[in-house]
């Protein structure tokens, strides 16, 4: 939590923190939003809006092949180590039935083609695709361009909006919008150096952790080796389960009294998200009603540093989802906290519903 500016809001730049933070989870835009909000002090959309414009923040695949923000000089670098990940995921069956008999090189070159160096709006680029192949679905074809070659969101498509409507996405090769090369990773040498840089960007952020952990918020897979380079500079605790917990060494941990205050955090967030074992801020049981679905992580909230329950914001009412009983002093916490957010997300009353009833086996 501490490292997650989860204890105490920062004073840092929302670049400074997304910078810390390696990268926001922005499967939808307005969530990245909200999870800069809990962490830094008087944090305003226009702060991150204008990063988007200036190009020192990007939106784009990139963790777990999934939508996330990250500034411009560590997505240059850690695109094309994490691109295999990526690659992984376009040849998974949703992709690999609809490309059958096309060759990937051809299909991102032609994609390439299409956007020459300039932007289109994502169904745009999916139209002309599917004009070039005929009878194979377009939209899948353009999301498979999206995983195998660097494409930037348009500024837009990152924006501030309405709740439940994404902006129509533009996409731009990497390298145009940013005027500068992606960078190499074409040696194994190379790639084990960005590795280490990796790992220790995560511990910075979410460590101690074990090396599961590492990869289940990367993609990546054996990185035990790479890890084993990096002993040295390591420090390694034993977590609860006896499990081995790696960080860096000279990484403060914060005194465990330390209160761990009420906390909203937006859908899909990754300090859900970071750790194979995320039982260290949701229980199994919890997890359920939070990961409902593959593809579906419903916003929460904290109390003394793990998920109590969720909330929703629809027409105007933000709602508060209790998992079990509250103490007064943690309710009236919460409430607080959900009244602060308020003025954020455009909402203009606070409900806090009864504890979800749970059934008996």
């Amino acid at each position: 939590m501490d490292r997650q500016f989860l204890l105490a809001r920062t004073d840092h730049t929302p670049l400074e923190a997304i910078g810390r933070l390696v990268a926001l989870q922005a499967q939808e835009p307005n969530w990245a939003y909200v999870g800069l909000w809990s962490r830094i002090h008087g944090f305003t959309q226009s702060e991150l809006a204008a990063l988007l414009e200036d190009r020192q923040v990007v939106r784009s695949g990139l963790l777990r092949s999934t939508q996330h923000l990250a500034a411009a000089d560590d997505f240059r670098r850690l695109r094309p180590l994490l691109q295999p990940v990526l690659d992984r995921t376009a040849g998974s069956p949703h992709f690999a039935r609809n490309s059958t008999g096309l060759d990937a090189t051809s299909l991102v070159a032609t994609g390439l083609d299409l956007l020459a160096g300039g932007t289109l709006p994502r169904k745009e680029l999916a139209r002309r695709l599917a004009e070039r192949h005929p009878g194979r679905d377009g939209r899948i074809l353009a999301g498979e361009v999206e995983l195998r070659t660097p494409l930037v969101h348009g500024a837009v498509t990152g924006a501030w909006g309405s709740w439940g409507n994404r902006s129509a996405v533009s996409v731009t090769p990497a390298e145009a919008w940013l005027g500068r090369p992606m960078a190499t990773v074409a040696t194994t040498a190379i790639a084990k150096d960005s590795a280490k840089e990796l790992i220790r960007r995560y511990l910075v952020a979410f460590g101690p952790a074990g090396v599961k952990d590492v990869q289940a918020w990367c993609g990546l897979t054996r990185l035990t080796e790479v890890v084993a380079e990096m002993r040295a500079e390591l420090r390694c605790y034993s977590g609860p389960d006896g499990r081995e917990l790696i960080d860096l060494a000279d990484a403060e941990l914060p005194d465990p009294e330390t209160p761990a205050p009420v906390r909203l955090l937006p859908a899909f967030d990754n300090a859900l998200l970071g750790h194979a074992d995320r039982t260290r801020v949701i229980s199994d049981e919890d997890r359920k009603r939070v990961m409902p679905g593959q593809a579906q992580v419903r916003p929460t909230f904290l109390v003394d540093g793990r998920v109590h329950g969720t909330w929703s914001l629809a027409s105007g009412t933000l709602r508060l989802t209790p998992f079990r009983p509250l103490r007064s002093t943690d309710r009236a916490a919460l409430e607080q906290e959900a009244d602060r957010l308020l003025p954020f997300v455009g909402g203009g009353m606070v409900s806090c519903s009864d504890p979800v009833a749970t059934r008996s086996s």
